[in-house]
């Protein structure tokens, strides 16, 4: 079996992603703030993204979802259907580096949360990575 030499069109490269930690931890080599790169930082922006309220972010009130209006809706399958399709449209419109793969979204009635797993592709690159996180009202 011959391998084939991958060049031009056929070859899709994908760009590397920097983003600051959420954090803010100190480097220890370079006493700046750390990095996270990559498949890391999608993660934590698309995280970051579907717990942001909107109007949070200065200068760009539009980005966001509404998911912590929803935490306040009662327990059931309709608010975990709403909860999908608020997580779907708020990627789809402002995280144009991944392809949503699946959304479940279950409700927890023992913790009195929403347990979400996303499984997406970043554009141009393979692998399928998963996010899972809990949903719960701030007390």
């Amino acid at each position: 079996m011959a391998l084939k030499k991958i060049r031009g069109k056929d070859f899709v490269e994908s760009r590397s992603f920097k983003d600051l930690g959420i954090g803010f931890v100190r480097n220890a080599n370079t006493k700046d703030v750390a990095i996270v790169k990559n498949d890391n930082a999608i993660k934590q922006a698309v995280k970051n993204l579907i717990l942001t309220v909107p109007g949070e972010k200065p200068f760009q009130p539009d980005i966001g979802s509404r998911i912590s209006e929803l935490l306040f809706e009662p327990l059931d399958p309709f608010t975990s259907i709403s909860i999908k399709e608020e997580v779907i449209n708020t990627i789809t419109q402002y995280e144009p580096r991944v392809r949503i793969i699946a959304v479940n979204v279950k409700a927890n009635f023992e913790k009195n949360s929403f347990d979400v797993e996303l499984r997406y592709q970043i554009v141009g690159l393979p692998p399928v990575e998963t996010i899972e996180f809990v949903l719960q009202r701030p007390e």
